[in-house]
């Protein structure tokens, strides 16, 4: 009998209810591949789209599914063919993954709501052991895409940066490491609640507001937009000659529009997606993120754990807004 591991399983796409425990087979261990024993999987938004429907699975046999773009946990078994190579990972070393065909619309493994996740080993990341293992986790694919995002904005140092979805995830993490990058951080939310606002200044940003139409034409050097939607249109404006942007999601809608006379002020707008990482962009980027954390010069976002078996009790809070920063799921007590 196929040895099994506790998963999340969907077995339709819906609510948060359709989210539920259950025993799911691990598939045969290959030559290349590795298992990871979790410690802690981030929830993402792109797992809420996925689950309701919104977004489909680039697969046929679509369902059951597992979610998951990420899992940060130690390795527990290594294929034939790892550890040939000089730094390869070991049995006991601690990894992050994310994307890469790990859950998420690809789907081409099951994701990292697992209690044990299988991967190919040149898609993994090491993790040092001074890190906190849940502050890098907290970190994971927000703060790989919030990395990626800004070097598409050129240097920053002594620039001012305004981001977009400042309370998120990602926007989090971007302004604790464009801050760190020597940026003047410009944070724009949905409200300045006094513990929000708290929040967003431990990370390091100057200003905060909650319409980037009160930056003013022409005032600022770099934009990172998670949002788009009517945002997209002031940000731009708000642009000096020659200023950068950079979309990395559009939670208020991927239709906006904006004056074209605009481009004629050599403005440079572009965009990253995480679809795009690879194995050694995911290791060069946690170097780096993980470099500044030890340093002192980077703060994790604020994250909460649930037990695996919570995973649709997580999707809810997230839904309802009631999540600042990051949620990970650990290990179901007694089956670490």
């Amino acid at each position: 009998m196929a040895r099994q591991t506790r998963a999340i399983v969907m077995r339709a796409f819906g609510g948060p209810d359709v989210l539920r425990p259950e025993g799911f087979p691990l598939p045969p261990l290959g030559p290349a591949e590795l298992r990871i024993r979790t410690l802690a999987a981030a929830v993402n938004h792109s797992d809420l789209e996925v689950r309701s429907g919104a977004w489909p699975l680039r697969r046929a046999d679509a369902l059951p599914y597992v979610p998951g773009l990420e899992v940060l946990g130690e390795v527990s078994e290594v294929g034939s063919e790892v550890g040939a190579a000089a730094g390869a990972p070991r049995v006991g070393d601690r990894v992050i993954t994310m994307m890469q065909g790990l859950g998420g619309v690809r789907a081409e493994r099951a994701g990292g709501y697992q209690h044990e996740v299988t991967v190919s080993a040149d898609v993994v990341a090491p993790v040092p052991a001074a890190v906190d293992p849940l502050a890098a986790a907290a970190l994971g694919l927000a703060a790989v895409t919030a990395h990626e995002g800004l070097a598409r904005l050129g240097s920053l140092a002594g620039r001012t940066l305004v981001v977009t979805g400042a309370a998120g995830g990602v926007g989090s993490a971007a302004c604790a490491l464009g801050a760190a990058m020597g940026a003047r951080i410009v944070a724009v939310v949905r409200a300045a609640a006094p513990e929000a606002a708290a929040y967003l200044r431990g990370l390091g940003v100057a200003q905060i507001v909650t319409d980037p139409a009160e930056l003013g034409p022409r005032s600022v050097d770099a934009v990172l937009d998670s949002v788009v939607g009517p945002l997209l249109e002031p940000l731009i404006a708000a642009l000096a000659d020659g200023g950068r942007y950079c979309m990395v999601g559009a939670m208020a809608g991927d239709r906006a529009a904006f004056s074209a006379w605009e481009l004629l002020r050599g403005l440079v707008i572009t965009g990253y997606s995480s679809e795009t990482l690879d194995g050694p962009a995911l290791r060069a980027a946690t170097a780096a993120i993980f470099e500044r954390l030890l340093r002192g010069e980077l703060l994790p976002p604020v994250y909460e754990t649930l037990p695996l078996s919570q995973a649709a009790e997580a999707h809810r809070r997230i839904e309802a807004r009631g999540v600042r920063g990051r949620v990970l799921l650990v290990p179901d007590p007694g089956t670490a």
